[in-house]
This record gives structure tokens, sequence and C-alpha cells, in this order.
């Protein structure tokens, strides 16, 4: 017998309890900050810069942040017409086909499953460096447990945890804008310089010392930053009204994340010469951060920034936890996996769900043994795509799902959110994700990652194959 829903529900699925509504637009704002400003801002960034130049730099991330506001728009849309948990595997199962719904619902549960691997492993060799004698699989032990508390304590608490770390980030990425800019203006000292440095390191190698390609080149890494602010769309079946909430906190995110990652790229590349920014293959807290509070002159800039890191590695994978295991919440809900995987503690959290994609984590755990810097910068590539194939999917949802409105006899103005400039929107979304997700090609230490994820692409539609002949058979 099924249960009956409440408009309230999280889902409409017939699943044995629904998700509890408990999240407002500052959590849900928090949640996509939380997400997105991880590795990608504080130990990526460096590496833009170092491969592209400071102006392809920020032309690459003022194209990112482009990409991801038009994703987040089409997003946007579907969760305010359709807020459910496990969303975008349950709009590619409506606008695309079940197959692909069954597709995108896993490869969203990887990318967020391989994400935990790689917070946990920079956050254990960040902890390694202070206390160099304790092994690393301890310090991973430590925040495995850390962030599985606050997941299955319940909705709220979750909500709640995120938004505090969350904070932690975005005061410092604030602090080091204005403080960056204080010395840019030279207001405050910067490295024993008498003079201004203004912006003269911007264009002191030319305007594209590298050329035009690495900006093309870079933009999975780019678009890997940006990656978290879907997490609206996820969390829209936790969240109090909305048809409100959900477009409030897309716009909220994303010109904040623009502001954020641009001006840190302005900063970094005013400040330093854009050589220096990248990372040193020896030490992950190399990151232009701490060298920029350093030649600031802020005491001990390279803890305050290798703390701030390692919150920053905890929020995201305290996000891509609560992420990664909605999705499985959803496939068990549709009877694509079995019922255990939806049952909810009395506080309303998946628990089954949570604790079988904890296991993500293992790479992390192998990562003292074998390679740890191999291993992350693999687990970055496969996060990175899959993320890239689920944005696709998300923009080729609203595309169909909006030509299927106007089929109806509905009109835009009948949408309670609806993305602007359709059809351009989707079709030039759903372009530039193609694009970055093909430029994974061009780097070579990244085609064991790109096979990795095709073959997973492939299995997933070979068992949903299978389970729906076996289901019909039956």
């Amino acid at each position: 017998m099924q249960p009956s829903h409440s408009p309230n529900d999280a889902s409409h699925q017939g699943n044995s309890a629904p998700l509890k509504r408990a999240m407002s637009t500052r959590h849900l704002v928090m949640l996509s900050l939380g997400g997105a400003i991880g590795t990608g801002l504080f130990l990526g960034s460096g590496e833009v810069i170092a491969q592209t130049g400071p102006v392809g730099a920020i032309i690459s991330y003022f194209l990112g942040g482009l990409i991801a506001y038009m994703v987040m728009l089409c997003l946007g849309e579907l969760a305010v017409h359709m807020p459910v948990s496990g969303s975008f595997g349950e709009y590619a199962n409506k606008y695309i086909g079940p197959g692909t719904g069954y597709m995108i619902t896993w490869l969203y549960w990887l990318t967020w499953t391989a994400t935990l691997g790689t917070e946990f492993t920079a956050a254990a060799l960040l902890m390694q460096e202070w206390f160099p004698h304790v092994s690393m699989w301890i310090w991973t032990v430590i925040f495995a447990a850390l962030v599985f508390i606050l997941n299955i304590s319940s909705t709220r608490m979750f909500a709640e945890s995120e938004f505090w770390l969350a904070l932690i980030k975005v005061v410092t990425v604030i602090g080091f804008i204005v403080l960056g800019l204080m010395a840019i203006l030279g207001f405050i000292p910067f490295h024993g310089m008498e003079h201004a440095p203004l912006f003269h390191n911007l264009t002191a190698q030319g305007w594209f010392p590298q050329g035009l390609f690495p900006i093309f080149s870079t933009m999975l890494i780019v678009n890997f930053a940006f990656s978290g602010t879907e997490l609206i769309g996820v969390a829209a079946g936790e969240t109090e009204d909305p048809a409100k909430n959900v477009p409030k906190a897309i716009n909220a995110a994303i010109w904040r994340l623009l502001i954020f990652f641009v001006g840190t790229i302005v900063v970094i590349s005013a400040l330093l010469p854009y050589q220096q920014a990248g990372l040193s293959s020896s030490q992950v807290s190399s990151s232009p951060f701490v060298t920029v509070f350093a030649y600031i002159g802020i005491p001990y800039a390279e803890d305050i920034i290798r703390f701030v890191i390692i919150t920053a590695l905890l929020s995201a994978a305290n996000s891509g936890l609560y992420a990664a295991s909605r999705m499985m919440w959803a496939l068990s809900a549709k009877k694509q996996l079995p019922q255990v995987f939806s049952k909810l503690t009395k506080s309303g959290t998946p628990i089954v769900a949570i604790i079988v994609t904890m296991f993500g984590a293992i790479p992390g755990l192998l990562s003292e043994q074998f390679a740890p810097e191999t291993i992350f910068k693999n687990l970055l590539g496969i996060a990175a795509f899959t993320m890239v194939i689920v944005w696709t999917a998300i923009c080729l949802c609203q595309f169909n799902f909006r030509r299927q409105w106007y089929k109806s006899g509905h009109k835009a103005s009948d949408l309670r959110f609806a993305a602007p400039l359709f059809p351009i929107t989707p079709i030039l979304g759903f372009v530039f994700c193609v694009i970055t997700g093909i430029s994974m090609t061009q780097d070579s230490s990244m085609l064991p990652g790109f096979y990795s994820c095709i073959i997973f692409i492939a299995l997933c539609y070979l068992s949903h194959f299978v389970f729906y002949k076996n289901k019909s058979s039956n």
C-alpha cells in the first residue's frame, strides 16, 4: 500500500517515509558555496594561473562562472517545477529516458563518492604537515567519522554544520580579496615592495604567455571549481517553499562565486608572478593563498590557510556525502536498488545510503601506500568529468521539458520560475559542457580517469537494460 503524501513531502515516489523539508535559503546558499569553495579554489586556482597566465585565468574563471550560471538557471526551472530529492536523475528519467536517468543518478553518486576520496586525502596530507609522525590513514578515519556523524544526525543538523563550515571559507576568501586589493593599491606593504605593484604582473609576460589553448585545456579544472552549485537542486526536495527559496539561492550563490573566484584570481595574478602561482609537487599547502598572506606579513599565514583549507575540504566532503546518499535514496525509492537503501532514521536521514557512500573514502585510505598525488589527480579528474556529464544532462532536460511545456499549450509565464533566453541558455550550456568534457582528453595524466568514466557510463546503461529486461520477463 502506498503512503499518502502531503505537498510538503520531499518525494512523490511512494517511499517508506518522505525526507523532511528542513532547509531555508540561508542553508541552500551556504550549501552551494560550501560545495564549490574547496580544492578547486584554494589549490586548483594556482595551477590554472600557472598554465594560462593571469589574463587567461581570469577569462577561464569568468567563462566557468557563465557556464555554471546557465546550467543553474536550467536546473532552477526544473527544481521549482519538480522539487524532488535525487533531482537530476528524476529529470533525466522523465525528459531524456529511463536509462539516462538511471545512469545520471549513479554518475552523480560517483562524482561525490570520488570527491570524498580527494577531500579526505588532501585534508590528511595537510594534517601530516603539522604532525609528520601521525599516519595519514588515521586522519582520514577521523575526518570520515566526523563527516559521517554530521550527516546521520538530521537534515537540519547537517545544514547548520555546513552553514558554519562554509562560513569559515567565505570569510577567508573575502579577507583575502580585501587585503589583496589593499596591497595592490599600496595601502598595506607587500613583501618589502615600496611601490604599489598595481596590475603590472597581469600582463608582465604578455597577455597570453602560453597562448590561447590552455584557457580551454584548463576548463575542466575551472568547471570543477564551480561544481557544487548544483547541490541546490539536490536539496530542493528538502527545502521549505522551493518555488521561492531555490531561485533566490541560485542567484545569490552564482554571483557570490563569480566575485569570489574572479576576485581571487585577480589578486593572486596581480601580486605574484604567474610562474610562482602553481603548486609545487611536494607540499599541498604551497597554495597561492599562503604565499600572498605571508608576503602581506600576516603571522602564521601558512597555519591559518592550512586550517581553512582543511575546513574547506571537510565542508565539501560533508556536502558530497549528503548529495551522494540522496542519489542512492532516490534509486531505492524507485525500486532500482533494494528497499533497504531508502530506510530512514527517526530524524529523517537515509542511514544505509550514507554508510555505503562512505566507502568512497577508501581510495583516500589507500593513498599513503600508493602515490597520494597520483590518486588525488585521478580522483579529481573522475569527479570533474562526471560533473560535466551531469551538467550536460541538466541543460538537455530543461530544453526537452520546455518544449513539452509549450506543446501542451502552456506559456513560459505559466512557470513559477522560467530560465531566461530559451533556447539559447540550455543550448549554450550544453555546448560548453561538451567542449569541457572533450578537453579532458588533451591531458594525458587524466586519460585513465576519462576511460574509467566511459566504462562506468557503459556499465550503467548495461545494468539498466538487464534490470528492466529481467523485470519485464518476471
